[in-house]
C-alpha cells in the first residue's frame, strides 16, 4: 500500500483528469433514478456490459417499481438470467420494488440511510445513486478504485471504507462530485488489475506504483 499523496500532488492528478475528460460519467444504462437503482444492484459482481445488455429490454416495460412488480419475479429473471447470482437479484429487485410502493409512493427516496434499507442496496450502490442522480460528491469505492487508490497513493486504505474516507478527506473538494468516476474509468481502462497501461498513463510520474510496467 503507497503512502497517501500530498494535497498539491493530488490537486495535479485530478487536473488532469479533469482535462482528459471533464465530465465523466457512469457507464450503466438508466432511463430515471429508480432503474439507476436497479441497474447498480444488478452491478455487484457483473460487469456494465453485461447489466445493460440484461436490462435493455427490462427497462423498456419496467422503468418504475409498480411497473416492476407486475412484471414479477420469474418476469425479471427471463430478462437478466444471463447476470451472475441472477435469481438472488432478482428477488431483491421485487422486494426493493415493493417497498418504494408501499413505502414512499413509488419514489425513490434521496437519503443514504434510506437507500441502504433496500435489498441488495449497499453503501457502494446508494453512493453511486447519490453521485450520478442527486450530484452529491459521495465516493462509491469499487474494486477498481481501491486498487488504483493503493497502488498510486491517491486514496489508500486497508478496506473500502477506508478508501472512502481517504478520498473525503484528501481529495480537493472541487474535484469530489467526479472523484469516483474518474478514478474508476483510470482503473478500468489504464491502471488495470493484471497490466496496467503504465507508459501511457497520464500520471505515471505522480503515481507512488513501484511495479510500473515499461
Amino acid at each position: 500500500m503507497a503512502k497517501q499523496l500530498d494535497y498539491h500532488t493530488l490537486r495535479e492528478i485530478f487536473t488532469r483528469f479533469q482535462e482528459a475528460d471533464p465530465a465523466p460519467v457512469g457507464e450503466l444504462d438508466h432511463v430515471n433514478v429508480y432503474t439507476l437503482v436497479v441497474a447498480v444492484a444488478l452491478s455487484a459482481q457483473a460487469t456494465d456490459v453485461g447489466v445493460n445488455r440484461a436490462t435493455a429490454e427490462l427497462f423498456k416495460i419496467a422503468d418504475t417499481p409498480q411497473k416492476m412488480l407486475d412484471l414479477g419475479e420469474e418476469g425479471v429473471i427471463d430478462h437478466i438470467k444471463t447476470i451472475g447470482l441472477y435469481r438472488n437479484k432478482a428477488k431483491n429487485v421485487i422486494k426493493l420494488s415493493k417497498i418504494l410502493v408501499e413505502q414512499y409512493g413509488g419514489e425513490v427516496p434521496c437519503s443514504r440511510a434510506a437507500l441502504e434499507s433496500l435489498p441488495g442496496v449497499g453503501r457502494k450502490t446508494a453512493n453511486v445513486v447519490l453521485n450520478m442522480w442527486w450530484r452529491h460528491p459521495a465516493q462509491a469505492v469499487d474494486t477498481h478504485i481501491f486498487r488504483v487508490g493503493n497502488r498510486s497513493g491517491i486514496c489508500p486504505g486497508k478496506n473500502v471504507d477506508a478508501v472512502e474516507r481517504a478520498i473525503e478527506d484528501n481529495i480537493p473538494v472541487d474535484f469530489q462530485l467526479h472523484a469516483h468516476h474518474w478514478l474508476i474509468l483510470h482503473g478500468r481502462y489504464h491502471c488495470k488489475a493484471r497490466r496496467p497501461q503504465c507508459p501511457t498513463c497520464i500520471i505515471r510520474d505522480l503515481c507512488q506504483f513501484e511495479e510500473k510496467t515499461l
